[in-house]
């Protein structure tokens, strides 16, 4: 198979539609480009693929609503908007894909939906079912009632956590640009698109960038933060120009239009993915050399015996940070408190029973439940 060949075998797509393709200068919605962009879904719906849809608009759409020619700032007014333009935005999805007799549902989501390990699987049990049921979910960020730590900050990493969390076969970005360039394109004439990524390196994240439109909130560089977070559940990333007609039909005729971000061969199971990317960090363990290299290059669990100190107050099940010296290594659930590894840091395993008076783990991270540093 060639490098490119699996976009014709794509079946389950993630397609994040952003504020720059939806929505003109003026922060009113795109009727005509939201339009052809469902024509062009219903068409791949047509062709037996199964489509989730994670969209950007509602702000820019209580923002023409309200007749606004400018993004707010601050968080009151950003959920205030979001609210009136929510409507709005679902209503013309409902409209255009009435047209072609398919069903779409709405999906809201906040950081706190992946955070919580039954709430991620309830997330994950309800998209399948749609898929089952043939309908097209459409998912935004709940920016009506998401604060701010508890925001993903841009749809892109939700499109990613969302493509992770379905075992989606690729995940499409739509944005104002053809994709990733060596350069500015818009400031640098010789910039050349970079049409595969197969690792993500430190010359790629300087070619990223900094932020998009000022009716967006996220760039190229929260595109390729999404890539990572795909990548690890093994999902291939595309971005591409969202104003090109056709050019979805061209990537499942084995096509690449714009820049493909390639996954790791080695994909995270679920729990893994979940751990690495969605879960909430409670505490932070600090190891030894010794402990570095035994989690970094030999895949073994975390032992009492090479933690040195711990910060959090966090309890069994959680997730932590590890941390060695040159910096973090990995995330894990750990089998005891704080208050508990506090009294068995730097011990052997077989000291456990004795220090506790119990002993339920010879490890505080099972490599089982521990996931490097992406």
């Amino acid at each position: 198979m060639t490098q490119l060949a699996f976009l014709k075998t794509a079946r389950r797509l993630v397609i994040k539609i952003g504020s720059s393709t939806l929505t003109y200068s003026s922060g009113k919605l795109n009727l005509y480009q939201l339009e052809r962009l469902v024509r062009e879904i219903a068409d791949l719906k047509n062709q037996g693929l199964e489509i989730i849809i994670v969209t950007s608009g509602a702000v820019g759409a209580g923002m023409g609503k309200m007749g606004l020619v400018k993004r707010p700032k601050n968080i009151p007014e950003k959920q205030a908007l979001a609210a009136i333009g929510q409507g709005i935005l679902m209503h013309m999805y409902e409209k255009f894909f009435g047209e072609y007799d398919l069903t779409v549902a709405q999906i809201l989501l906040t950081r706190e939906d992946f955070v919580h390990r039954e709430r991620y699987l309830n997330a994950r049990n309800t998209l399948l079912t749609l898929l089952n049921f043939d309908v097209i979910p459409i998912i935004n960020e709940n920016d009506t009632v998401a604060f701010e730590e508890i925001k993903f900050g841009d749809n892109d990493t939700l499109a990613a956590l969302v493509a992770g969390l379905v075992d989606a076969d690729l995940l499409i970005l739509l944005s104002d640009i053809d994709g990733l360039y060596t350069h500015d394109p818009r400031k640098t004439k010789s910039a050349i698109l970079i049409k595969i990524v197969e690792e993500i390196t430190s010359e790629i994240m300087v070619a990223a960038g900094g932020a998009g439109s000022k009716l967006g909130s996220g760039g190229m560089l929260t595109k390729i933060e999404a890539a990572k977070i795909s990548g690890n559940s093994g999902v291939p990333l595309l971005i591409l120009n969202g104003s090109r007609e056709g050019i979805m039909r061209q990537v499942i005729s084995g096509f690449n239009p714009g820049t493909l971000f390639l996954p790791r061969e080695d994909r995270l199971n679920m729990r893994k993915t979940w751990i690495a990317v969605a879960s909430k960090i409670e505490g932070i363990l600090y190891v030894d050399e010794g402990a570095a290299e035994a989690l970094g290059q030999k895949g073994k669990s975390l032992l009492p015996s090479g933690i040195k100190n711990i910060e959090g107050d966090f309890e069994r099940g959680c997730v932590v940070k590890v941390i060695g010296e040159k910096g973090e290594i990995a995330r894990g659930i750990v089998n005891y408190s704080a208050q508990e590894i506090k009294q068995i840091k730097g011990c052997q395993s077989w000291q456990i029973e004795t220090i506790l008076g119990y002993k339920d783990y010879d490890e505080v991270i099972h490599r089982n439940n521990l996931t490097l540093k992406i």
